[in-house]
């Protein structure tokens, strides 16, 4: 094949077309690589190459870095590449910080965890691993370690099946957990309820209806076993998903939302209480007022209570993930579910409705939020810019193309002959990026004779079965710049886990590295 003429979009979208007839759907997609005329994989990563991980977030991206990058990496066999340059976007890990950054990251000064900690406060963050880095490392300002005074706990999530076949994930431990922790007096715990946002994600009607039933009965639970012991509850939400379970067009819904969230304070006192409508940067004000901790001048969001002087020794903050005040009808998951407990607290205790989407949580106007941005600015008690923006200002200002970081990869495989190598997310508006990176790069790549892109596959925030559609018009768009070449493809459900579930990345790294997947020719 010549790959002045061949971009390998169109093949890649036939093998993804084959795949669907399998029943094999976006996300999951198991890896489908391109080989020669000879049955020998095209464009695998060697040592001596340069690799740009083109995603902007964290969680779901560690565990393929610590495979390309982790001299001790112990989860799976592979041959340590001590040569390669791996360039991250972002940076995933504090693990990491000795990789080439392009875009380094910018912590939160301050956020609610510091600031408790340093007024001798103790606290329990807990979730399930679906959501652990987001009451960990995004709520704690992009901090890893726990701050002093801190305990984290992690709950496994389901593993071996489809989530969707166990709507309940493992939300009985995670409320076990926490009234564990309520028992053991912490003076802030803050916990996130998954259900919301995994269940929300998949086309799964009965499961969404499902999930919002067990969200319902352990909030409730989970809120007064707080309450009578003492705490004042705050319930909310990062970003809305679950409740919205079609598209304008009739087809499941998937994706997060632009809607308003719930804020609801349950009094163990009964006082009365007046809240206010904000944002999810109040929220850590809100729980500083509470608890009668002054609020640092870094934080600029403002207590959501009205109520002048309401104090309470200890505090609980509850996140469902990806629960959104939806339209109150037959395309409402929460509305149409079994809910009694969650209809009877939103009737009877102060609550209030939260901005969690756009410019309100640092991301582009109209844009839909999301779990890290929803937690970043929870967390740190305004509004904090996200990698999008941060990223998407570049491209405007022109500063990405002299981006330093880039440029030395770059120009290191054009002088060195060797491979440049894009891990290219298929999505024009997810969270962890957007394929405007991968061909930005390709675009500055002149005079590099083999720019490989690997594909990863989105299934969430694009369109079921969207995907060849998007591999032909990325084709046309290689065609145009004139290099650059699709060798191989893996859906986001295998190459971007983030459960401890190496066997998955395993796969998705075989075939970036070896060749190893469902062989397609040009």
């Amino acid at each position: 094949m010549d790959e002045k003429t061949f971009h390998g979009g169109e093949a890649l979208a036939r093998a993804v077309e084959a795949a669907y007839g399998r029943g094999e759907t976006d996300y999951s997609l198991e890896p489908m690589v391109l080989v020669d005329d000879a049955g020998a994989p095209v464009g695998k990563i060697r040592d001596g190459d340069h690799v740009v991980f083109c995603c902007r977030r964290g969680e779901r991206e560690i565990e393929l870095t610590e495979a390309f990058t982790d001299p001790a990496f112990p989860h799976f066999e592979r041959d340590y590449m001590k040569d390669l340059e791996f360039v991250i976007m972002t940076m995933y890990h504090e693990k990491f910080k000795n990789l080439p950054i392009a875009f380094a990251p910018e912590r939160v000064k301050m956020p609610l965890a510091q600031v408790l900690s340093e007024a001798g406060l103790r606290q329990f963050h807990c979730s399930e691993s679906e959501k652990f880095a987001h009451v960990t490392f995004f709520f704690n300002g992009g901090y890893n370690q726990p701050f002093p005074g801190e305990t984290d706990y992690c709950v496994p999530s389901p593993k071996g099946i489809p989530f969707d076949q166990k709507p309940e994930l493992s939300l009985p431990t995670v409320a076990e957990k926490v009234e564990e922790a309520v028992d053991e007096g912490y003076d802030f715990i803050v916990t996130n309820f998954a259900n919301g946002d995994v269940i929300g994600h998949t086309a799964n009607k009965d499961a969404k209806l499902l999930a919002a039933a067990a969200i319902s009965k352990y909030v409730d639970r989970v809120a007064h076993y707080a309450k009578e012991k003492g705490y004042v509850v705050a319930v909310t939400a990062d970003h809305g998903n679950i409740e919205a379970l079609y598209t304008k067009e009739g087809k499941p819904h998937g994706a997060h939302t632009t809607n308003l969230v719930p804020f609801i304070i349950l009094d163990p006192k009964g006082r009365p209480l007046t809240l206010r409508d904000g944002r999810l940067g109040d929220v850590a004000p809100t729980v500083l007022s509470v608890l009668g901790v002054e609020q640092p001048v870094e934080m600029t969001g403002r207590s959501l209570i009205e109520t002048p002087d309401f104090h309470n020794d200890k505090m609980m903050l509850i996140i469902l993930d990806g629960w959104g005040f939806g339209t109150h009808d037959e395309g409402d998951a929460i509305y149409l579910a079994d809910t009694p407990a969650w209809d009877a607290m939103l009737a009877h205790y102060p609550s209030s409705k939260l901005r969690a989407s756009g410019e309100d949580v640092g991301l582009q106007s109209g844009k839909a939020g999301n779990s890290e941005a929803g937690h970043n600015n929870l967390g740190a008690g305004r509004i904090v810019a996200q990698d999008d923006i941060r990223m998407d200002a570049a491209i405007k200002d022109g500063s990405f193309k002299s981006n330093p970081v880039f440029l030395h990869a770059i120009n290191a495989a054009k002088e060195e002959g060797t491979a440049l190598h894009l891990l290219a997310y298929l999505t024009e508006k997810s969270s962890h990026g957007c394929i405007d990176y991968p061909l930005m790069l390709t675009e500055m790549a002149e005079g590099v004779e083999k720019v490989y892109l690997h594909i990863i596959f989105d299934g969430r925030s694009t369109e079921p079965g969207s995907a060849p559609a998007m591999l032909r018009a990325l084709d046309a768009k290689l065609a145009a710049i004139g290099r650059g070449v699709v060798v191989d493809g893996v859906g986001r459900g295998v190459a971007l886990d983030r459960d401890g579930n190496y066997a998955k990345v395993k796969r998705a790294y075989d075939a970036m590295t070896l060749g190893t997947g469902t062989s397609y020719r040009a």
